[in-house]
């Protein structure tokens, strides 16, 4: 029998599941909002959670927390012990499915969110995905309406932040690409760029003002692109055709820079770089979805280190 528990007794799942938000947010003011709480009240539960386990799990950076090593290790274990438990609820209810829509952008589209489909699928069986693709601006409203639970992809806008809650997942570049064997190869990409055909993304995606302003830092104000897009199957038909060059989220081309059918030309620019994450209304209860949003973070951990 199990007589001796390590885990005092007054640890409720309402001081785990705190615990995990602050943890993936890193701060207390947005996990609140998104619990209908007030910022004192989920601060005496973190409180109460750090007297009973004795142990101090953040430390208070200004107005950011951060994992102390006992916090990190405490995380690690509480999010698989979640997990197992929303397994096993799961379980009990065989005859019912339930849905959770997600937005995916093409940044998350090729690698990062088929892992996450399938180590849901491992862990929650019973529940379907759901899963829609398309630009950033239809995803948001699709999110705004209620049509989709959670949209992975680029960081909003602080205009269209309202109402809705960012969890940051990783870094990731907008790079240049061409075909392997590309005539330019070799060459600085601002050199490359002044006699190639361009690929560009349509001006409503959210990588666009980046890549206008690194051309017109090369002066190139007036490119004329031979098409607008980020579609995978479009970009690298046109590219693997002929010798255009193409600005696009590494994510979306990163089989292909793998496998040597698409090479980068390094541009030195550091602004070509973005958070992506996970966009959800403050107010989504989906089952499940507390779920697929720690395994996202999971995989993007391991994915950044």
């Amino acid at each position: 029998m199990y007589n001796h528990p390590v885990m005092h007794p007054a640890i409720k799942l309402r001081h785990i599941r705190a615990f995990l938000d602050i943890a993936a947010e890193g701060g207390l003011s947005a996990v609140a909002r998104r619990q209908g709480i007030t910022q004192p009240a989920l601060s005496r539960t973190l409180a109460e959670l750090e007297t009973l386990l004795g142990q101090a799990l953040f430390l208070r950076q200004g107005r950011r927390l951060v994992l102390t090593e006992q916090g990190a290790l405490f995380r690690h274990h509480a999010a698989q012990a979640l997990q197992a438990l929303e397994a096993g609820a799961a379980a009990l209810r065989p005859g019912t499915s339930g849905t959770i829509r997600v937005g995916v952008l093409p940044t998350v589209a090729t690698r990062f969110f088929p892992q996450v489909v399938l180590r849901l699928r491992k862990i929650l069986p019973e529940v379907m995905l759901a899963v829609e693709t398309g630009p950033h601006h239809y995803l948001i409203r699709m999110l705004r309406a209620g049509s989709i639970d959670l949209m992975i992809g680029r960081l909003p806008s602080p205009s269209e932040m309202a109402g809705l809650s960012f969890d940051h997942l990783y870094e990731e570049d907008v790079v240049l690409v061409a075909r392997a064997g590309h005539p330019a190869a070799g060459r600085p990409a601002a050199e490359a760029l002044r006699d190639a055909a361009l690929i560009l993304p349509p001006a409503t995606a959210l990588i666009r003002a980046s890549v206008d302003a690194y051309l017109a830092s090369l002066g190139l104000t007036n490119a004329r692109p031979l098409v607008e897009t980020v579609s995978l199957a479009l970009g690298r038909g046109i590219c693997l055709a002929s010798d255009s060059l193409w600005f696009i989220s590494r994510g979306v081309v990163l089989d292909e820079i793998e496998a040597g059918l698409l090479v980068e030309f390094p541009t030195g620019a550091r602004f070509l770089s973005g958070a992506v994450g996970m966009t959800r209304r403050q107010a989504a209860t989906t089952p499940g979805l507390a779920t697929l949003e720690q395994l996202a973070r999971e995989i993007a951990g391991r994915t950044a280190g």
